[in-house]
Order: structure tokens, then sequence, then C-alpha cells
């Protein structure tokens, strides 16, 4: 289950549950177009959908994926609590988009009919972007084997959610319960905002939960170089990791710099999904989205690189003039 929505799977009518989960960040889009304001959910994939992606859907039919209106349908309480437990659109993304290839481009909005509905047929009925070992392969589908098909593929990927998540060892701090560690490297900064005379002394600040971490100060530079690794606990229930960038002052209060918040579920979601790193090779196993909504400059990949879970990410610092950060981050299950 999606940490963001551990919360949600807490007594409470199904109605409610569901509206909490439709308006988390990532589901305030479209999982296929990136339409905004979804109103429309597959309830047996687990993503909310837009109107024209959800006329695809139901030309794919139930076997493949059963649609509902968030609004209109009445809904029960195991597909409320599927759809909680796949933790929304990123987290279904990162399973079903984690091979999407160069020459496949992710439809928008105001795509044509087919366009859309080759990527999405593409996507959920021929399964061409899982990871393999998700992969359910068939000759000549009747109805009937298809929906058995489909059924098993969403019992695999809710079995690897699961599998993976109860097999993370947690550790307690007080009372609260830790799933791994998150190794930050902040790398440099790029055309940083001014905040003495001529220049500024920048730091960065790094904060997850009660955790507050703090790069070294690089003294007049807007163009700093860190490459200083910070480590954070990532509890249970977790949130982005709030950066902030800060000049600092000796006499006087530090000048903001400028601001993000890093979604550290894609590449949480995509380790887990896989399990151990090391029993594959270098590849891509997911990517956190470049939107309107967040900071990035450009989609960020999600990588194996010798048996470790990597994610490159470039942002854009908000709430400033300018200024752009890169990251490396990377997961580490506690049994490392």
């Amino acid at each position: 289950m999606s940490n963001y929505a551990a919360g949600l799977g807490k007594p409470g009518s199904g109605k409610r549950r569901l509206k909490d989960l439709l308006n988390q960040p990532d589901n305030r889009v479209c999982a296929d177009c990136g339409a905004s304001d979804p109103k429309w959910a597959s309830t047996n994939i687990g993503v909310f959908i837009c109107l024209k992606c959800c006329g695809v859907h139901r030309s794919l039919g139930t076997h493949i994926s059963k649609v509902l209106s968030v609004t209109l349908d009445e809904w029960s309480e195991e597909e409320v609590d599927s759809m909680i437990e796949i933790g929304g659109n990123a987290s279904a993304n990162s399973i079903y988009e984690a091979f999407v290839p160069d020459t496949c481009s992710k439809p928008g909005p105001d795509v044509s009919h087919d366009q859309r509905m080759r990527f999405i047929k593409a996507k959920y009925e021929l399964q061409e972007f899982l990871k393999p070992s998700l992969r359910i392969k068939s000759g000549k589908r009747s109805t009937k084997s298809s929906a058995f098909l489909t059924s098993s593929l969403s019992r695999k990927i809710m079995d690897s959610f699961k599998s993976n998540s109860s097999s993370q060892k947690m550790f307690q701090e007080g009372m609260v319960e830790f799933i791994g560690l998150l190794k930050v490297t902040v790398k440099k900064g790029t055309n940083l905002a001014i905040r003495d005379l001529m220049s500024s002394d920048p730091y960065v600040d790094l904060n997850l939960g009660k955790q507050t971490l703090q790069t070294t100060v690089v003294n007049s530079n807007l163009n700093p170089v860190w490459n200083q690794e910070l480590m954070l606990s990532v509890p249970e229930s977790y949130g982005p990791v709030k950066l902030q960038v800060y000049d600092y002052d000796t006499f006087s209060a530090d000048d903001i710099m400028g601001e993000a918040d890093i979604d550290i579920q894609p590449l949480i979601t995509s380790a887990m999904a896989f399990g151990d790193p090391e029993m594959f090779g270098d590849m891509q196993i997911g990517k956190w989205l470049k939107s309107h909504d967040n900071p990035l400059i450009d989609d960020s990949i999600i990588n194996i690189v010798d048996g470790k879970v990597k994610q490159e990410v470039q942002i854009k610092l908000q709430n400033v003039e300018c200024g752009e950060l890169e990251l490396e981050m990377e997961w580490l299950p506690l049994d490392q």
C-alpha cells in the first residue's frame, strides 16, 4: 500500500475515504493523459482517469478495466479498499509505466482518440510497459480467459506490493515506525538567487517528518557544488521531503532562497515492487513524471544501477526568482 494512503485505511465512510484518496496530488490528474480533475476510476487497476480516457477503458471491457464514477456510482467497501491498497495513480503508474520506451510518448489531454486508444490498450491490455516478471502471456483469448488473466495480473501486482511491504524490517524510534532509509546526495545548485550584496552563502535544508538535515555552507557562490550525502529515516506514513535553500547570515536570520517538495513515493513504490535489486542488471524501473504541480525540470528516471535503486532529480526551486538544484536519491531497505 502507498504510505501516502496508509491513513485512508482507517474506518470511515467509503465515499469520504475515496474523496481523500482522490485529493492526493498524484490523483488530481488523469493517470493516462494528465488531464486535470479526473472524476472516474478503474477499480480493478487502481487509477483515477478523465472522461475521455474513461471511454477508452470502457471499450476494453470490464475484464480489463472496471470503470466507476467517483461521484455518481455506488462503491462497495471492497472496491474502495482496493483503490486505497494500490495507493493511487503514482503507485499504479510506477508499475504499469515502468518500461515506456523512448519511441512511445504518453498522450496529453488533447490527443486524438486513436492515440489515446493505442496507449491505453498497450498499457493495460497488452501489458507492454510492465516489468517482465509481471507480464501474463496468452495466445488467443476469450473474454472469460482474458478476465482470468487480468485478475491474475492484478493479484500479482497486489502481491508484489504486499510481499515487499511486509518483508521490510521496521524499527521504532519512540512511537514512529520506519520502513527504510533514503540517501540524498545534494550535488549542486545553478543560478541561485542573490541574497547578499553581490552573491549568497547557500546551504540546503532537508526535512522529513521530525528529521531535519543540512548541508555545509558554500560561501559567496551562486553555483555551489556540494556532493554531500544526507541520510533520512523514512517513516511508515511518509510525505514528501521538504527541501529549502537558505543564505547563511552571521548577524541576522538566514534568508530563504527557494524551496521544493520532493515526492519520494515513486522511488519507494518502484523499489518495493522489484524487491532485491541485486537480482537484476542495470535497468529502468520507474519514473516521477514532470507536471505543473511539481518542481521537476524533466521526468525523473528511477533505475537499478549496480544493484542499487537510484533516482536522478533536477528541480527548479519554487517561490523564488531563480535557481535550480540537482540531487540523487537512493533507497536503502533496512535489511541492507
